[in-house]
This record gives structure tokens, C-alpha cells and sequence, in this order.
């Protein structure tokens, strides 16, 4: 009688199953996985530009239609995709910076969240008067299909391999912005544009080439979540305002901050849908206003 109530006790936590609970922590490690890519591509250009990108869901839109589209229409797979498509998105971006966004860097942030809100409605308008708005269905390659059975429960191959790249791509970028001479040039040329250039380096360039990189990691995590999500032309309004709440907390700027808040906040928001589900879709912007109260530079943030 003990033993079964002791098995009792382990397959429940406060009348919720094991099962239910770890199903809804993978969940929500994936979707902090979508949070961490977004969120650290927006921590770099306004860590490094100084620029409010709202334009930042459509791009990860984006990247999920042009992976929808080299199948339906080219007939390229996922893993050609995967690499075609962030780059794709990223000369967008390039093109954005050079015809747009570099005559406001010295204007006010309003400007910028102006102007990218503007990019944002017209990308948005543009697929949804070709696509509509429903959802297309985009499936994950052979190779990843399936499951692996963990004892508790089967763990999806494609959702842990969404988690893997994700926080390799994260780490990745970290190493190149915070131990590299890469990454010194360019916060040395955020804070100091004139002495870099003194030094030989092209400030302009590298400013450009940094936000491309940064939208192109938008379209990186699109192509990541169109096998998880249907891809729509909307389906960047569902996780840009919950991004920019990620980035807040983390510190505006933070790349460390955004990475570890990402994946936090998807995990916290996956266990509130198995306890308190009404509560899992405001969640991320109750910490939010709580760790401002607190700390207005973010968690991670330095007060300028």
C-alpha cells in the first residue's frame, strides 16, 4: 500500500501527471528556444545600433514563408532552406538599413519603432493579400521525424533538435560579439564610431552587415518554427510582443540577458498552462512589469 502510494505521489505533483508536467516543460523549452533567437537578434541590434526593430516578427514571418515557398515552388527542402532562407532575409534586411534606417540612428527610438512598424504592416499586408491568413502546413524533414521514448513520455526528434540549434546558434553569437576582436570592433564602434574609423575600419559597413545578421537570425527561427507552428502571414504577431517583453526583462541590449530570460520565461510559461491555464498568455508581462518595478535596466541591463 505504501509503495503505491509512494508511485502515486511520483507519477502526480499537486494532481497534475508527470506526464502533463514534462510535456508542457519540452513545450515550453521550444517555444523559449524561439524566444532566445528572436530575442537575441533584437538584443543585437539595439545593444549594438541602437535601434527598436518592430519589424522583427515580419522578418521571422519571413523566413517561414520563404521555407514554405522553396518547397511549394522550387521543390528545396528543409535542410537547403534552413541556410538559403536567413540569408535571403538577411540581404532584405541589408536593404532596409542602407534605403532606410540609416537616416534615423540620431533621431529619437520613436522614429525607429515608426518606421519598422511601418515595414512590419507592409511585409504583413503584402503576404496576406497573396496567402491569406490561414495557416500553411510545412512539415519537418524525414530525418527528424519521430519520436524518442523517455520513460515519462516520447520526446518529439524535431522539437529537441529545435532546442539544440537554437542554443548552440545563441552561444554562437555570443562568443562572436562578447570574446572576439569582431565583437570589439563593433561595440567599440557603437560607443566611438570616429576612433574606429581612425583605425582603418568601415563603421558604416560593419552596421550594416551587424543588423542583416541580426534580421537574418529572425529568418533563421522562422524556418526553425514552421515545421512546429503553421505558417501564416500573421504569425509574427503572435511572438513579437512577447519578444520584446523578453528583451525588456533580459536588458535592452543584453545578449546574455535575452538568451537565458528566453528560455526561462518559455519554460515558466509552459508550466502555467498545466497549473493555472488562463493565466499562461499574460504570465511573461506580469514579470515584466514586476522586474521593471524592481530593476528598470532589466535583469541583466546596465543603467545608462
Amino acid at each position: 500500500m505504501l509503495a503505491g502510494n509512494a508511485k502515486k505521489i511520483t507519477m502526480e505533483i499537486l494532481g497534475i501527471s508527470l506526464q502533463a508536467l514534462f510535456s508542457q516543460l519540452l513545450l515550453g523549452l521550444v517555444n523559449g528556444s524561439f524566444y532566445a533567437v528572436l530575442s537575441l537578434g533584437l538584443a543585437v541590434i539595439f545593444g549594438l545600433l541602437n535601434v527598436i526593430n518592430f519589424a522583427h516578427g515580419a522578418l521571422f514571418m519571413l523566413g517561414a514563408m520563404l521555407a514554405w515557398l522553396g518547397l511549394e515552388s522550387l521543390g528545396l527542402n528543409y535542410w537547403w532552406m534552413l541556410v538559403l532562407s536567413p540569408l535571403t532575409v538577411g540581404a532584405i534586411g541589408i536593404l532596409i538599413e542602407r534605403t532606410l534606417l540609416q537616416w534615423i540612428y540620431k533621431l529619437d527610438h520613436i522614429y525607429g519603432l515608426l518606421l519598422t512598424l511601418g515595414i512590419t504592416l507592409f511585409i504583413e499586408g503584402a503576404f496576406r493579400s497573396k496567402f491569406g491568413g490561414s495557416g500553411l502546413p510545412y512539415s519537418a524533414p524525414d530525418q527528424l521525424l519521430g519520436g524518442i521514448d523517455v520513460g515519462f513520455m516520447t520526446l518529439p526528434i524535431y522539437r529537441a533538435f529545435v532546442v539544440v540549434v537554437s542554443l548552440l546558434t545563441c552561444v554562437g553569437t555570443w562568443f562572436v560579439i562578447e570574446r572576439t576582436k569582431i565583437g570589439a570592433y563593433l561595440r567599440a564602434g557603437t560607443e566611438n564610431p570616429r576612433l574606429v574609423e581612425a583605425f582603418g575600419v568601415n563603421v558604416p559597413l560593419m552596421v550594416t552587415l551587424t543588423y542583416g545578421f541580426g534580421v537574418a537570425l529572425a529568418g533563421f527561427a522562422g524556418v526553425l518554427a514552421a515545421p512546429v507552428m503553421q505558417v501564416s502571414p500573421l504569425m509574427g504577431q503572435n511572438l513579437i510582443m512577447v519578444v520584446f517583453a523578453v528583451v525588456v526583462i533580459g536588458g535592452m541590449g543584453s545578449i546574455f540577458g535575452s538568451v537565458v530570460t528566453g528560455l526561462a520565461l518559455g519554460v515558466i510559461e509552459g508550466i502555467t498552462k498545466v497549473i493555472y491555464p488562463e493565466a499562461s498568455t499574460t504570465t511573461v508581462f506580469v514579470i515584466m512589469v514586476v522586474v521593471l518595478m524592481i530593476r528598470p535596466a532589466g535583469l541583466f541591463g546596465k543603467v545608462r
